[in-house]
């Protein structure tokens, strides 16, 4: 020890730790080179200092020495120096012969660095919340094989997408619900030079009004009650260097409009509490179903946004003008849903007739949903006429093409359906309709009627 005495303050320097000795009464008696560094606090103001007077200073935001004098145990907390490092404390006793506590020596250690790592696995978690709540688009989905088409004027359009895909012009695309605007987009994300980055899609109508700003742009830490003390990365972030769908866009506030316009001209934005300003790297595509002409003259959406949307515009039309595509999406859902639910349903021809003349409402939506349905429900191996939903069948009503075998099977299934509720049995409906009960068994099984 006698050795060791000359070089014990050379010995502390050498430490990775911070080293703070105080003794019973809270007097400092030894600091080390790397609890300067640490706390940024000079030894020559902390020896023989009480560190109950320097936390009374603002030096110290915590203190051990009371606790473990009082206990006698080793504790552990964590503190804030003067210089914003968060530093753990892990505090020892040292006893002398009665077995009271003469020292406390208190071990300081930088932990900075992992409170950042902790901050950036907390915002990477931030960012994976906020990836679900979005429809993420990845490459490897592809839009080739995802619809089919054979009518001229979609091929025509997506002749006139492919020319403007491989540019950074703002996309506005115009349609009916349901007629395939997010097809579109991501079709024309995977023409674009950007395919390799991320693709997100958000519904407009799905943000409350009053989180539409904060959700888009982002906020800075307490930048409004209840926001998240870390903050949060708006879709233009987040979108950077990919592309952003902004779908049914055109329901956002006027004010949420003039904020757009800015990004769309500047590439900046501005987070929520906050007057930093960023750039973003985004290829913005638009859609709506409304009529933005007549938005304009109404005073609900701004001129200036409008005019800055008419550079590349893309008009779907509807499934009813284009009827050439049903039945090849009638026959592409079918086979989705088949393989899905190991499923060999097929379309009569009576039911094919019946749906192409078909006015789809609800288009391409309308009609993925429908086979979707009839996939799950029925357990046999074809979809007859009377297995559509009544909505269908008013286009014979309104003179459209009919097949007489279709109208016939509708009666005749109306016919035995009424009978077995009058007479309760086959063996009676056969007696009634002079034919064997073989006969009704097989039309029951047919119409899938009990």
């Amino acid at each position: 020890m006698d050795k060791l005495a000359p070089y014990w303050e050379s010995i502390m320097d050498v430490l990775n730790d911070g080293i703070y000795i105080s003794d019973r009464m809270g007097k400092t008696l030894m600091v080390n080179r790397m609890h300067e560094q640490l706390t940024g606090l000079k030894k020559e103001d902390l020896l023989g200092q009480s560190v109950l007077d320097l936390v009374k200073e603002g030096k110290f935001d915590v203190i051990l020495n009371p606790a473990i004098v009082k206990t006698g145990k080793p504790k552990t907390v964590i503190q804030t120096t003067k210089v914003g490092k968060k530093v753990v404390l892990n505090g020892y006793p040292v006893f002398d012969a009665a077995g009271n506590v003469a020292l406390v020596v208190t071990f300081v250690r930088d932990i900075t660095s992992l409170s950042k790592i902790k901050e950036q696995l907390a915002y990477q978690q931030e960012l994976l919340e906020r990836f679900s709540g979005v429809e993420f688009f990845s490459r490897s989905e592809g839009t080739q094989n995802r619809y089919v088409f054979e009518s001229r004027q979609i091929k025509n359009l997506l002749g006139m997408v492919d020319s403007m895909a491989n540019t950074d012009v703002t996309v506005l695309l115009l349609g009916e619900t349901g007629v395939g605007k997010d097809f579109l987009a991501k079709y024309v994300h995977e023409k674009s030079l950007r395919n390799d980055q991320v693709f997100f899609k958000v519904d407009c109508t799905a943000i409350p009004p009053n989180l539409v700003e904060s959700e888009l742009f982002g906020y800075d830490p307490g930048a409004f009650s209840g926001a998240s003390v870390k903050g949060k990365p708006g879709f233009f972030e987040m979108a950077h260097k990919g592309t952003l769908f902004l779908d049914e866009f055109g329901e956002l506030s006027l004010a949420m409009q003039a904020k757009l316009l800015r990004i769309l001209h500047d590439r900046e934005v501005v987070r929520v509490g906050s007057t930093k300003v960023k750039k973003v790297d985004v290829r913005f595509i638009a859609a709506t179903n409304r009529n933005l002409e007549e938005a304009v003259k109404q005073g609900t959406f701004r001129r200036d946004l409008y005019y800055r949307l008419q550079v590349a515009v893309v008009q779907i039309p509807p499934l009813r003008e284009r009827k050439d595509d049903i039945l090849p999406l009638l026959q592409h859902f079918l086979s989705i849903f088949n393989v899905k639910y190991r499923k060999n349903l097929v379309l009569t021809p009576e039911v094919e007739s019946l749906l192409h003349n078909y006015h789809w409402p609800g288009n391409v939506r309308e009609l993925e949903n429908l086979i979707h349905g009839l996939v799950i429900v029925l357990q046999k191996e074809w979809v007859e006429t009377g297995d559509l939903p009544p909505n269908i069948f008013p286009a014979f009503k309104e003179g459209q093409d009919s097949h007489l075998y279709t109208i016939m099977g509708n009666m005749e299934k109306e016919l035995l359906r009424k009978a077995l509720e009058a007479h309760g049995s086959v063996a009676e409906v056969a007696r009634q309709f002079s034919v064997d009960r073989t006969t009704i068994f097989r039309k029951l099984k047919k119409y899938s009627l009990r």
